[in-house]
């Protein structure tokens, strides 16, 4: 839409963060605070009740959520909810859980429709269970990367895991599920362990995390033999973390062509 003028009406969806309290940043809840209507999606009704503090129109979508109903069904309402006050000519704000564009596709989705209309739209980006997981782990991408995969679509799809690599699983507690649900059966769980078994050893210990929801919990790091993973109990907000198993291999040929150049510049 450059070069047009924009239509009356707006949309913002920032991220609240992970931690009660702690993660908003000052802009984000500028937006929250300044917006004609806000619309919240967040499973723990006390940070509804805290976004309720910042503005007087704070409206729930957790409701659109239902035992049994397709997730991409409830995301679809979502998104036509918010769609329909930014249509209206409001100053429209949306907070999600986290970040608002990792795992959520109903921000993506509202923020491409309003901008398809003309309308303004963008996103703020939040604190992400991933920041908790590399403060909480002390894990540093930098060293021997991260490799990220929906634990699902691991499954679903002809994947190449790098050993020589951390490995995060994101929900793994809702394996193969469209609708909603709280955690992953044993028989799922064992359906995973076996896809990883072809790359890992059924030893090797691997990391059962979830991020610390309000500042007076812990986080989740449970330490389990991968032989063990299907007999625990893993929940929705769960993410796997498996540590390498293998040392980094030199690639001598890009060595020798990359020693070559430098002395080429030399």
């Amino acid at each position: 839409m450059a070069g047009k003028r924009k239509r009356a009406g707006s949309l913002v969806c920032v991220g609240v963060g992970i931690t009660l309290g702690s993660h908003l940043t000052p802009l984000s809840r500028s937006h929250i605070e300044q917006a004609d209507v806000v619309f919240v999606a967040a499973s723990d009704g006390i940070v509804e009740k805290w976004i309720e503090s910042m503005n007087a129109d704070v409206r729930s979508l957790q409701p659109y959520y239902r035992e049994g109903k397709s997730r991409m069904k409830t995301y679809r309402e979502m998104v036509n909810a918010i769609l329909a006050e930014v249509r209206a000519g409001k100053k429209v704000c949306a907070a999600f859980y986290g970040h608002p564009g990792v795992f959520a596709w109903a921000p993506h989705r509202a923020i491409a429709l309003a901008r398809k209309e003309g309308y303004f739209a963008h996103m703020e980006p939040g604190i992400s269970a991933e920041d908790c997981l590399y403060a909480d782990l002390g894990i540093d991408p930098g060293t021997v990367a991260c490799q990220h995969y929906e634990a699902s679509q691991l499954l679903f799809y002809k994947r190449r895991i790098d050993t020589g690599a951390y490995l995060v699983l994101w929900q793994a507690g809702v394996i193969g599920q469209q609708f909603a649900a709280q955690h992953s059966s044993e028989s799922a769980l064992q359906v995973l362990v076996d896809r990883l078994a072809l790359d890992y050893p059924l030893d090797h210990r691997l990391v059962i995390y979830r991020a610390a929801t309000l500042p007076i919990l812990e986080p989740r790091i449970e330490r389990v033999a991968l032989r063990k993973l299907a007999a625990v109990r893993v929940e929705a907000p769960d993410t796997l973390v498996l540590p390498p198993t293998r040392k980094l291999e030199p690639d001598l040929k890009m060595l020798r062509r990359m020693e070559k150049l430098g002395s080429m510049r030399a």
